[in-house]
């Protein structure tokens, strides 16, 4: 009896480390509650993000952002009020966009089909539909998730992986989601369509140490270019830098290939080459066919979007995406 009560014990363990990537999800979820949900939701998206590309980034990046809180929720959506911070005031939040086009989407499946579909789920097939849009990858994305009832701006300053973070820092991040370091590389390939403010990584440009210098870590070269024609003061906060120089606009390997040339834009973009196996699976998606990428991207997607998700009777089917049902 001893032995199976120990035994049941080591079980429950690893059960327990397997949670963070869970799911009773399943494909076609809205078949027979609101069959046109995914169409009608790809169908705009296709109308919409073609003009303005730049969407494709933003509404990835809220996905991710979604699912590393509170697991995918749409707890990102809500919106904070005078006594409530919700994620949205969380400052890795202040600088997301695409609300409104969600908003857009949801007001569209609720006049088809009220009370049905969740804006986590939106924000999942929005994600998805938005990088086909623009000519990147596929990936399956099962459906049935429910919406939270909790958005707190404190846990999007804890949960959310920085752009200073250093290796240890990130591998400790995604694995505390369920995700691997295989997970960590090829997600991080998002940033190949993604922009970000001079604010985010100026101080590798200018203070990398307290002592007004830069980061040995970037190329110098790139770094010059950077301080002459982009970031050219310390406390720049409005101007926008491509993070794949070149073909941001294109889902491809150019930011593994920036990587290797010392040009990740983030700290936590260069740390991904001083580890000895994420370096080589950069090395190794770049030496490798473009659909390589594409396939481990939407194996990587469809594993992160089933992250502590909530379903069955669990949440809510919001009505409006930015606020809770009364």
């Amino acid at each position: 009896m001893r032995n199976v009560s120990v035994r049941c014990i080591l079980i429950c363990v690893v059960l327990s480390k397997l949670s963070c990537v869970k799911s009773d999800l399943e494909l076609g979820f809205y078949d027979k509650s609101c069959p046109t949900a995914e169409k009608m939701i790809f169908d705009y998206v296709k109308q919409h993000v073609p003009n303005a590309p730049s969407l494709a980034a933003a509404l990835l990046r809220m996905h991710f952002h979604d699912c590393f809180v509170r697991g995918c929720d749409g707890s990102v959506l809500i919106n904070s009020t005078r006594k409530h911070q919700a994620e949205k005031s969380a400052l890795p939040n202040q600088s997301l966009r695409g609300f409104d086009f969600l908003d857009k989407v949801k007001s569209l499946v609720e006049a088809e089909c009220p009370g049905v579909v969740s804006c986590a789920d939106i924000i999942a097939l929005v994600a998805r539909d938005s990088v086909v849009a623009i000519g990147g990858p596929y990936w399956n994305v099962p459906t049935g998730r429910r919406d939270g009832l909790i958005s707190r701006s404190s846990e999007a300053s804890k949960e959310l992986p920085a752009p200073t973070f250093d290796f240890t820092a990130l591998r400790s991040s995604f694995s505390s989601k369920g995700l691997n370091l295989k997970d960590l590389v090829v997600l991080s390939g998002a940033h190949t369509i993604g922009v970000s403010h001079c604010q985010s990584f100026s101080n590798r440009l200018y203070n990398f140490t307290g002592k007004g210098d830069e980061d040995p870590s970037l190329d110098s070269f790139y770094a010059a270019d950077l301080r002459k024609n982009k970031c050219k003061t310390p406390k720049d906060k409005t101007t926008i830098v491509e993070m794949d120089p070149g073909s941001f606009r294109t889902f491809d390997l150019g930011y593994y290939k920036h990587l290797l040339q010392r040009r990740g834009l983030f700290r936590s973009d260069a740390a991904l080459a001083t580890d000895a196996a994420t370096k080589s699976a950069i090395i190794q998606l770049v030496n490798s066919p473009l659909e390589v990428f594409f396939k481990e991207f939407g194996l990587s997607m469809e594993k992160m979007g089933r992250i502590e998700v909530k379903t069955g009777s669990a949440g809510e089917i919001r009505k409006n995406c930015a606020v809770i049902n009364v």
